[in-house]
């Protein structure tokens, strides 16, 4: 049995139909977790820290994390523990760098920078039913899932760091316009569905990735917005794939490969 810790909190999801695809791998135990813990062959972020929204001026605070937070990652990474994030867990604690350095990308609620490059705040759309292109269909990761594959989802457009991450899958949607998408910042001003006066440059169409973080395998995708995404079998094979793999020795001899110097 894979043992998983399952980290939510800090965005409104449906729990009970979230926590129900765990329910059905027969190969995993799993432990809801508030924040993370050591202790896991895989944790899988489905969470949202970092952020406090004010209804207000500014409309979102981007407080720090607690020491407890940077070092349990700090042992996650030398402990070679599996990670695993899910959609809007990429927009976590966007006041540290070294989140989306680790992640591979970043969502802005906020006009922000990452490696010196400004950026506007993200987009997103709810309910898109676009094509996933599987780009490695060779890697664990994309076991069963063919060439392509339909899945209706939110999408976004934000920034990826392509040159950091091994691409696993991409949308077919036309991320190269932005008119598509709608601001963040403007739905947290109450504002939902709104793009007036608002500009992206194109976006990445990775929407799954591996990469390292210190000694641990890391997988993102995209997937996973709400209750009609839960039900998918595609996203739960390719949840329970991202799973397996990042909790196997093949993930970890990946890494060593990859990343000779930890």
């Amino acid at each position: 049995m894979i043992d998983v810790g399952v980290v939510t909190g800090g965005h409104p999801f449906v729990a009970e139909a979230f926590f129900e695809i765990f329910a059905s791998f027969d190969d995993i135990q799993w432990h809801a977790l508030e924040t993370p813990e050591i202790g896991h062959d895989v944790l899988v972020f489905y969470d949202m820290p970092g952020l406090t929204f004010t209804r207000g001026e500014p409309p979102v605070l981007f407080p720090h994390p607690p020491d407890q937070v940077t070092e349990t990652f700090d042992a996650l990474a030398n402990d070679g523990t599996g990670l695993v994030f899910l959609h809007h867990a990429i927009a976590s604690w966007p006041a540290e760098e070294w989140f989306a350095d680790m992640v591979g990308g970043r969502f802005h609620y906020q006009p922000g920078k990452w490696r010196t490059v400004e950026y506007p705040d993200s987009g997103y759309l709810f309910d898109v039913t676009h094509r996933v292109e599987v780009l490695d269909v060779d890697h664990p990761v994309c076991d069963g899932l063919g060439t392509s594959f339909s899945l209706t989802d939110e999408l976004y457009c934000f920034p990826v760091d392509e040159s950091s991450v091994h691409p696993l899958m991409a949308t077919d949607f036309p991320v190269d316009d932005c008119s598509r998408f709608y601001s963040a910042d403007s739905a947290i001003r109450g504002r939902r569905n709104d793009n007036t006066g608002w500009t992206h440059p194109t976006g990445s169409r990775l929407v799954a990735w591996a990469k390292t973080h210190g000694r641990a395998p890391l997988v993102y995708l995209q997937f996973g917005d709400g209750p009609v995404t839960y039900a998918d079998p595609m996203f739960r094979r390719c949840l329970h794939n991202a799973i397996t793999w990042t909790s196997s020795d093949e993930a970890r001899n990946w890494v060593r490969t990859t990343n000779p110097n930890v």
